[in-house]
This record gives structure tokens, C-alpha cells and sequence, in this order.
């Protein structure tokens, strides 16, 4: 963005300051200047010339010679340019003159045989505009052989700023001045608004309606009548041409000139090619076709905001005007147009349409919306000066719900502990208050502080902060030769994740990664699911609150793909609402880590050696029981199995600890497949990461072999089906002596000739002893015991006997 010296001298006192200082404070502050440029070095050289004579070029028929003066000496030049003729004051580069643009040196040249001593330019070679249509034309009473930089007022400095997306607030000469003088703490003047209005009241010729307030939150809007549009005076296209715009006529030059002083986009409409005198504010319900200001017809997708009048658009709401209210040498009264937009609407719109212009530039990064009525009076003031316009009483400003200045507070203790050293609090106070932020109450501790609206980047404590550290400079920063830094043990978040993806890929599984923004469909299958404000598209409508149904659509891509057998793993957030209720803080939801395994197809191809074999229940408990017993855990968790299982499976395997489940998996339910056009059997299993994490870990011993021989005993009874296995084998653990070391289930029988709702259910037992050989006697006399006790304790009959 380029703004001028001259410019910024309008709102701040840089009397004594050089541009070489500005532009290091500048850059030093956060606004990186990329280039400075004094005019009078640009176009040293370049002098007003006088077309004496133009004839056809001998040997080319787009080519025209042409005798230029410099009032005092004739030169034969070659000019390619349609526009020239005779008796035109131009823009001359004699030999040895360096052109802006493309930065070369004019020499004498031989151009299909004729030769050429200089070059007539054109606004784009001189990096004035873009236009490049034709030579630069000058007034009739300029004088030939006048320098251009006397002649065009080119005495200025030319700042190039490159503005970072967080800084809306410098996209303009205001806001650059304001960061001036809280640099060099002067004081920042604004335009005073003095506006001489009719008795004619705006409501007598004009009507604003605002359908869609949530992306136009205020609009405001003045009259101004009985204009003269003309050519600007000379400041005027001065001040425009030198930051690079093309002056076009003086009232589409004030709007440009005011957006360019304060930041916000203006627009004027024709209010008599307004059907019905009327603006409505509205999104488009379906996709339409509309013709620009540069005559371009648009394609506009369903919801654009459009400025429409009674009948029909007029503008694409921060992006460009249209041709059908376009301001042209016939208008006579102007709707002047200053409105606060939605950012993210107008960067959807101008996205679709491939069209940034500086209104959208700006619009697209935040605009003050308590700047707007402001903005609108500067316009029609200026107006009203130079364009002889009757100002209509009052104004319209559409704004429903206003937006407040957030209110932050900043504690002094925390500025020294952050920036490592102290700034006094009244230095603090006087920073603050430059840059517009002012203190609501204050105390020897803290300072509440009104963050402006035109500062949406300042959000939190950090961020006053950085703005005290980058205004109080950083050159400030005190030299510090020694410092003591106590070191702690680090902590490595991901290490466990880590370690869980190594063991994941050491038993046969690829990882995958899903993105968690995911359709209504795939939350449907677990509650509360949150629902995302301003999603993308349909399809990422939802925080996903479950690893499965996005794990079935990589499954589901792959086997119509042709890869049908799949072990996969994910670990991955999952998002869900703690209760059915809004949310309105960060306790009404839960993010938590979760771990899932899935697999479907073939566990053993066909080979002569063994035959194919699927997938089935074992194998996924086998494979849970593999990835625990990797990370330590298979000895602590507990397992139960469900017949029925949820909505999602067929029948459950949970994993706990004590009574905390930390896992559940198994067979996917077929109606559960189907919806992903799945048919094949798919097994699955989704850990809780964060609480495997936390579990205290026992690291493994190595225990000597026993030095004397084992005795193994079996038994097997006939239980009612109600009873577990688990509850048996702690009972048989508790109930036995100390010669017991361990007992397992190895046999499970159902069928009639054990009896209805009976099973049975056979368990080994092994006795040992670290010091002596044991002899049948001791080891009956327990094992007889446990028979006796089993029997009682579970009703349970002994086989066998």
C-alpha cells in the first residue's frame, strides 16, 4: 500500500523527522516499509514536451513520428501510442532519463530504420496508474521543457507499506499517522465534519432496508443533490495519481480519497436510477448473472449479499458496484453508501467471483464498524465543497445491534514478567492511549482498558502487551549480561501417542487420518454431537464425536477401490456436548483422544500350505490383547463380553479398570455397514488414549524359573449360565493356600446334556514351591478343599466323580 509524506502530514507533525527515521520506526513497529521513493528522484530527468509535428512512419503502419520540443531544442521521436497528436502537451524522456517501470535508461534507438531520440510516456512507464492505453496528455498551459516534478507537484516521499492481514487499522493514511504519533507520542488530529445541510430531510428521498443484519451489521447512508460532476481539482487527482489510482471524476475520486484517509470503503450510487428511491441489503436465494461496474457480467452463487434497489441489484455489497447505478456526467444526486460487512462474507463472494478489489481488501480483513457514519460525512462534506452539492438533513443508520469495544484487563505485573523487564505504569498509560485504547478503570495493580473496534486483532492480555513492547520500541529492550535458568525435566506430550502408533504398526496396521469435520450422518450414531456455526460445506457440518463412522468411510473408499482386506488405525480427537443444552462455555463439551483399530477382509490368503481364512471376533480380541500386553497393561484389565451389543455392534468386548471402562469394540452391525455399502464383516475397537495414558504402569521383572517340579491338577462343574467366569477364578485364587501360583479357565461346554441355562466350565490349577519338592498329599488336601468350596459357594456340581 503506498502512502504519501505529505498525506500523513495532514493528521500528525512530522516537522524535523526525516522519511529515512519514519520508515525504520515504521517497519521496527510491525508495518514493514518495503520501499521509500522521493519523487524528485524518480522522475529526474522527465520534462513537459510539446508534440510540434506527428507523420506516419515510413516503414510501420501503428508507428507515428513525431517532432517533440523542449522549448528550446527539437527531437525526432517514434511513438507507438494511438492518442498522440499534434500541439499535446506531453510527458518527455529525453536520452539518459531512467523510466520507472521495468527501470531502464533511454538511449538512442533505430526503429525500422528511423531514429528516435527519447520516448513519449505513458501513466503506467511512469508508474503513475495502470493505464496503459495511451500517453500521458498534460494541460495546455504547461510549459515545454519545464521539469515534470515542477510542473506535476512530484515533490513527494512515497512510502510502500506491506500491511500483515492482522492490521486493518493501517490500510489507510489515518491509521498509519496514528501509529506516527504514538511512535514520536504527538498528537493524532482527525478532519473536523462540518456539513452545511439543507432543510430537505433524507427521508423525503430515499428509504434503507437491511434484510440480512448478521452480514451487514450497520449501514449508513447520506443524501447529497443537486451535484456537478466534473473533472477534480488538481490536490485531488494529485494525491490520488501518486499512490497509484487513476482520477476517473470528483465524486468517484472523494470516495476513493476518503477510503484511502480513513479506511473505509464508500460507494456512491445514481439515486435516480434507484428504482423506487429505495436500498435493500439481501443475500441471493439462487444464482443470478450480474454486470459490474467494468461492464463484466458475474456469475453470483446463492447467497451473495447484494445491494439491490426496488427491483433489481445494484451492487455487489463490497466488492463493486454496478453498471445500472453507475455515476456518470448526467447524475445530479448521489445515496452515498458506508456500510461495515461481514469479512467472511465478502471473502466467500469475492473468492467465487475471482474479484479483489480495494474495497474487498479491506472489507475482507475488518473495517471499523463505528466508522461508518463518520466516513459517510467526510464524503459528503468534500462533496458539497467541490462538487457544489446540497447535503440532505440527517442521515440513515441502520444498526441493530451495536458493536462494542471489548473491554480487556491488563495487569503491570504480568507486562514485567512477559517482556522481562519494567515500563512504568504511566508509560504504559500514555502507549495505550495513543494508539486509542483507553483506560476504563485503573488501580495500582491493573488497568482496564477499551479496546477500539477498529483494532479487532487486540483480543487478550498478550496482546496489549505486544503492542506496549513494539510502540515503547524495541530498542528499548534492556541489555541483560547474565541470566539464570533453572531446567526442568520436559515433558513430551506426544510420547505415548508415539510409542501407540510404533506398537499399532508392529502388528500389521497402517494409520490413517480423518478430518474431524465431518457430515450430520456420520454423528447420528452417538448424542449430543455439536454442531459448527459457519461450516465450509455441507459435508463439514459436525465435530465428529466418534473415530468409527469415519474409520467405515475409508473402509468403504478402499473395498470400491479393490482393497478389500484392511487393518487400519486411527488416533484421533473426538468433540461431544455434555448435555442436550446451547453451549456457552468450554465445560458444556468434552475433547477427548481416542485409539481405534479396525480390520476386514482376509486374515490368511489361500496358499497350498493353508487355507483363506476371514476375519473374525478372536482375532480382534487376540489382536487387543497383543497391543496391552506391548504397553504394559495386560495384567491390570478386566474383560466383558455383551451378546447384545449397541447400535453400532452386534456384541460387545469392553476393556476396564476397576469400574472405569477404557475400551469397546467388536463386530459392526450389518445395518450399521450397509449405510456405507459395506458387505463385508468389519471388526473394530476404540480405545480412550488419555486414560490408557494415565494409568500407573508396573514395569516387568524378570522372575527366576522355579528350581522344583510343578503339580497340576483339573477340575470341571456345572454352573448356572448367570454366573462368571471371573467371579470363579477369584474365588478359587482367594479360597486356595500358598501353594497355589495360578488357575485358568481352558474349557467352556453349553448343550443339553449339561442341563438348561447350565454350563460348564473346566479350569487347571498349578501348585509349586520355591524351597522344597511338594508331595500328592499337601497338594490333595487343597485341591479337595477348593472342590468342596466351589461346590458351595456357586451351587455348582462336580464332573466326573
Amino acid at each position: 500500500m503506498k502512502i504519501l509524506l505529505s498525506w500523513l502530514k495532514n493528521y500528525v507533525d512530522l516537522k524535523g523527522i526525516s522519511p529515512e527515521e519514519i520508515s525504520v520506526k515504521l517497519t521496527m513497529a510491525g508495518l514493514e516499509v518495503e520501499d521509500t521513493y522521493s519523487e524528485r528522484e524518480v522522475y529526474k530527468g522527465f520534462i513537459v514536451g510539446l508534440v510540434k509535428a506527428k507523420q506516419k512512419h515510413p516503414n510501420a503502419d501503428k508507428l507515428s513520428l513525431c517532432t517533440v520540443s523542449d522549448g528550446e531544442k527539437d527531437y525526432q521521436v517514434i511513438c507507438g501510442a494511438p492518442n498522440v497528436q499534434e500541439n499535446q502537451k506531453i510527458v518527455f524522456a529525453p536520452i539518459g532519463t531512467v523510466i520507472p517501470k521495468g527501470q531502464f535508461k533511454i538511449e538512442k534507438a533505430k526503429i525500422r530504420g528511423v531514429e528516435s531520440f527519447g520516448m513519449i510516456c505513458s501513466e503506467a512507464e511512469l508508474n503513475i496508474s495502470d493505464y496503459h492505453e495511451g500517453i500521458m496528455v498534460l494541460p495546455d498551459a504547461m510549459k515545454a521543457g519545464v521539469p515534470i516534478t515542477e510542473a506535476l507537484k512530484l515533490n513527494d516521499v512515497v512510502f510502500e507499506i506491506g500491511i500483515t492481514p492482522n492490521r486493518p487499522d493501517a490500510l489507510s493514511h489515518i491509521g498509519v499517522a496514528r501509529e506516527l504519533a504514538a511512535l514520536y507520542n504527538k498528537s493524532l488530529s482527525h478532519p473536523k465534519i462540518k456539513l452545511k445541510e439543507s432543510k430537505n430531510s433524507v427521508n423525503k428521498f430515499a428509504s434503507i432496508e437491511v434484510e440480512d443484519e448478521i452480514n451487514c451489521p450497520r449501514y449508513s447512508s447520506l443524501v447529497v443533490r443537486k451535484v456537478e460532476i466534473k473533472e477534480s481539482p488538481q490536490w485531488l487527482k494529485d494525491s490520488l495519481t501518486k499512490i497509484g489510482l487513476r482520477p476517473i471524476s470528483n465524486v468517484v475520486d472523494i470516495t476513493n480519497y476518503v477510503m484511502h484517509e480513513t479506511g473505509q470503503p464508500l460507494h456512491a450510487f445514481d439515486l435516480d436510477l434507484l428504482a423506487g428511491n429505495k436500498i435493500i441489503v439481501k443475500s441471493t436465494k439462487e444464482e443470478s448473472v450480474f454486470t459490474t461496474l467494468d461492464w463484466k457480467q458475474r456469475n453470483l452463487p446463492i447467497g451473495t449479499m447484494m445491494i439491490c434497489d426496488a427491483e433489481k441489484p445494484v451492487a455487489i455489497a463490497g466488492v463493486m458496484g454496478g453498471a445500472n447505478s453507475e455515476i456518470n456526467y448526467s447524475t445530479k444526486n448521489l445515496l452515498i453508501e458506508s456500510a461495515y460487512f461481514n469479512p467472511s462474507s465478502i471473502r466467500r463472494a469475492s473468492r467465487a467471483l475471482g474479484l479483489s478489489t480495494d474495497a474487498s481488501y479491506r472489507f475482507e480483513r475488518g473495517t471499523d464498524p463505528n466508522n461508518t457514519l463518520y466516513a459517510a460525512q467526510r464524503a459528503a462534506q468534500l462533496i458539497s465543497e467541490i462538487c457544489n452539492g446540497e447535503v440532505a438533513s440527517g442521515n440513515f443508520d441502520v444498526y441493530p445491534k451495536k458493536i462494542f469495544p471489548i473491554e480487556i484487563v491488563l495487569r503491570y505485573k504480568t507486562v514485567e514478567r512477559i517482556l522481562g523487564y519494567e515500563i512504568d505504569d504511566q508509560r504504559i498509560g500514555e502507549i495505550l492511549k495513543s494508539l486509542g485504547i483507553y483506560p476504563k478503570e485503573q488501580n495500582k495493580e491493573e488497568i482496564k482498558v477499551a479496546v477500539p473496534t477498529f483494532r479487532p486483532d487486540i483480543e487478550r492480555e498478550i496482546d496489549l502487551i505486544e503492542e506496549i513492547a513494539r510502540i515503547h520500541g524495541y530498542d528499548n529492550i534492556p541489555t541483560i549480561s547474565k541470566i539464570a535458568v533453572t531446567l526442568h525435566g520436559r515433558v513430551d506430550e506426544s510420547e505415548f501417542a508415539d510409542q501407540v502408533r510404533d506398537i499399532a504398526n508392529s502388528l500389521g496396521f497402517f494409520e490413517m487420518i480423518n478430518n474431524p469435520l465431518v457430515s450430520e450422518k456420520l454423528v447420528s450414531y452417538r448424542e449430543n454431537p455439536i454442531q459448527i456455526l459457519n461450516p465450509q460445506n455441507i459435508d463439514m457440518e459436525f465435530l465428529r464425536n466418534s473415530l468409527l463412522p469415519t474409520a467405515l468411510s475409508v473402509i468403504s473408499r478402499n473395498i470400491n477401490s479393490g482393497e478389500k482386506d484392511l487393518c487400519l488405525f486411527e488416533i484421533g480427537n473426538i468433540f461431544y456436548k455434555n448435555s442436550t443444552e446451547e453451549i456457552k462455555s468450554f465445560g458444556d463439551f468434552t475433547e477427548s483422544q481416542k485409539l481405534i483399530f479396525i480390520m476386514t477382509g482376509r486374515a490368511n490368503n489361500k496358499e497350498w500350505y493353508s487355507n483363506e481364512r476371514f476375519f473374525d471376533f478372536f482375532d480382534l480380541k487376540g489382536l487387543i490383547n497383543s497391543f496391552l500386553s506391548k504397553i504394559s497393561l495386560d495384567n491390570f484389565l478386566n474383560d466383558s463380553y455383551y451378546h447384545s451389543g449397541n447400535n453400532l455392534y452386534e456384541f460387545l468386548l469392553t476393556k476396564s479398570l476397576v469400574n472405569k471402562v477404557l475400551g469397546e469394540g467388536g463386530k459392526v452391525k450389518k445395518e450399521v455397514l450397509s449405510e456405507f455399502g459395506i458387505d463385508q464383516d468389519v471388526y473394530s475397537f476404540e480405545f480412550d488414549l488419555q486414560s490408557l495414558m494415565k494409568i500407573e504402569r508396573i514395569d516387568k521383572k524378570f522372575i527366576e524359573p522355579g528350581k522344583f517340579p510343578k503339580i497340576f491338577r483339573d477340575f470341571a462343574f456345572i454352573f448356572d449360565n448367570s454366573i462368571l467366569s471371573e467371579e470363579i477364578l477369584v474365588h478359587i485364587r482367594s479360597e486356595g493356600s500358598v501353594l497355589l501360583k495360578s488357575v485358568k479357565l481352558f474349557d467352556l461346554f453349553e448343550g443339553e446334556s449339561v442341563g438348561k441355562d447350565k454350563k460348564s466350565l473346566a479350569f487347571s490349577l498349578e501348585y509349586g514351591s520355591e524351597d522344597r519338592t511338594l508331595t500328592e498329599v499337601e497338594v490333595e488336601k487343597d485341591f479337595t478343599a477348593l472342590i468342596k468350596s466351589v461346590t458351595q459357594k456357586f451351587n455348582a456340581t462336580l464332573r466326573g466323580k
